[in-house]
């Protein structure tokens, strides 16, 4: 089992089959600094290969998921970059937080986010690369970058693969504001509950549910959809028939077959 880090920006818990990542910097909504970015990058590339954890639980501190990147970081970057002319921080803080993005979307882990609160920006894109969506339905999404003078950068590549070209544009060029009942309905998450106590119910089934799937399983699954539209088809298929030997002949595919003539739970569901 990986060891976890004692980070400032994130509180990090091991339930059962989950961690837990927990967005901490209440104060400012939990914006996104770079700091943060930095520290979930260290733990998603941390417990990467570790398949004991099956899922990862992320969500905000104190009712906000993420009000989006911290302007004062930018106001840090400006700062910076009036006495240094070679360096340019303003790109380096916002490629960041797309190297994080981008392995975050990757991650082999079931990624499940939990949104509440301000779902801005960069809050946004993290819902967007996440493989189960739930939210509050008083949630408060939007893309309010151009409003800043500024373009949703890193984030706009994952909103169009969220939802599309055509809703992904109205929403980025309006900064549109809505609640989680509009984005269920933009297929941003999956479900929407007024009740937070629903919302609990929710995550807790959606664990149980993974826990019935064999993890490494899941993983080639996950692998294999994030291959559709990168990979030509019929290497795609190739692939896929591989895999699929050779999990049929793993110690867990074995297990999975066996658990299925004999009527009972294989052992990872237990």
């Amino acid at each position: 089992m990986t060891t976890l880090p004692e980070l400032d920006t994130l509180i990090l818990k091991m339930q059962d089959h989950a961690l837990y990542i927990t967005l901490n910097r209440p104060k400012a909504r939990n914006a996104m600094s770079l700091k943060m970015v930095k520290e979930l990058m260290h733990v998603f590339s941390t417990i990467s290969d570790d398949v004991a954890i099956r899922a990862v639980v992320l969500r905000g501190s104190e009712g906000h998921f993420c009000a989006g990147g911290d302007i004062k970081d930018m106001a840090n970057a400006r700062a910076a970059n009036l006495n240094d002319e070679a360096h340019d921080p303003f790109y380096e803080l916002n490629r960041e937080f797309g190297r994080m993005i981008t392995y975050a979307n990757q991650l082999p882990q079931v990624l499940i986010v939990v949104a509440e609160g301000a779902v801005l920006g960069g809050g946004f894109g993290l819902v967007c690369i996440s493989d189960i969506a739930l939210t509050a339905s008083d949630a408060k999404f939007g893309l309010p970058e151009t409003g800043l003078g500024i373009p949703p950068a890193q984030i706009a590549p994952f909103v169009v693969s969220r939802i599309g070209l055509t809703q992904a544009r109205r929403l980025a060029l309006l900064g549109v504001r809505f609640n989680g009942d509009k984005a269920k309905e933009l297929g941003i998450v999956h479900e929407s509950h007024k009740d937070p106590e629903n919302l609990d119910n929710a995550l807790a089934e959606t664990l149980a549910q993974i826990k019935r799937c064999a993890p490494k399983a899941n993983r080639i699954t996950k692998a294999l959809i994030l291959q559709v539209g990168h990979q030509e088809h019929e290497a795609l298929l190739d692939n896929a028939a591989a895999a699929f030997s050779k999990a049929v002949n793993s110690q867990e595919g074995q297990e999975g077959t066996m658990a299925f003539v004999q009527k009972r739970l294989p052992t990872w569901a237990k």
